[in-house]
């Protein structure tokens, strides 16, 4: 998965019930995309936290990508978390997780959504190994890079998020290998908001913390039924 910015409760869910959970920070930056950006909510509605970047070359990985510190967005942040939250029974447990936002300086998108997500999975008690795909050093592009990462790590089984499902089945990934392709299926329960109705799904983990706290979100992103099918 590309490491994104504050991401959702199924992005936690998937990473908890693997074996190994590669960041692929190599792959290419998209404009507009979950990469630098969530949703949270101020005043009972949806409402964006985006990462400014630096303009870069056409095509640029993740991991290439340069925050844009000309202006305070930082601050911007945590100002906006701590207002919109600021009645939330959790919401100091919510601003631990984002900590690095004032305590480094970090430049790199890649490196800091990895920074933010390493104190979700901390604070979560989701110890699953990790490992980035720019540190395995394969080249190549979509399914065949896919199955030659799946193939380097020896992987028997694959988890991939529903969105990727249609072009794995496009190239064939099925035929052309023999790890087994199983498809994430979490489910986006309704949890309490305060003082929104109705319920706004799919919004950043950060909600989920704010309104549950720690426990509340670490039983939250392990809910009892399986949250994997097999394909």
């Amino acid at each position: 998965m590309q490491p994104t910015y504050f991401p959702w409760a199924g992005y936690l869910n998937l990473m908890q019930q693997v074996d190994c959970f590669v960041y692929l920070d190599d792959a290419q930056f998209e404009r507009s995309s979950w990469h630098n950006r969530n949703r949270i909510l101020l005043n009972g509605l949806p409402n964006w936290l985006t990462v400014p970047v630096l303009r870069g070359h056409l095509g640029a990985s993740i991991q290439e990508v340069e925050v844009d510190d000309s202006a305070p967005w930082r601050r911007k942040h945590l100002t906006m978390l701590s207002n919109a939250y600021a009645r939330h029974g959790s919401v100091q447990e919510m601003l631990e997780a984002t900590e690095p936002l004032s305590t480094t300086s970090i430049t790199h998108l890649s490196n800091l959504n990895i920074t933010l997500l390493e104190v979700l999975r901390s604070k979560l008690g989701i110890n699953t190994p990790v490992i980035k795909s720019s540190s395995l050093d394969i080249p190549g592009m979509r399914t065949q890079r896919l199955i030659d990462i799946l193939t380097k790590l020896g992987a028997t089984d694959y988890v991939t998020p529903p969105g990727a499902l249609q072009y794995l089945q496009e190239d064939k990934f099925a035929d052309s290998c023999s790890v087994h392709l199983w498809v994430h299926d979490f489910q986006a329960t309704e949890y309490q908001q305060r003082s929104v109705q109705p319920f706004v799904s799919h919004l950043s983990i950060l909600d989920v913390v704010a309104n549950l706290g720690w426990a509340g979100t670490r039983n939250y992103i392990r809910p009892q039924s399986k949250t994997v099918r097999i394909y």
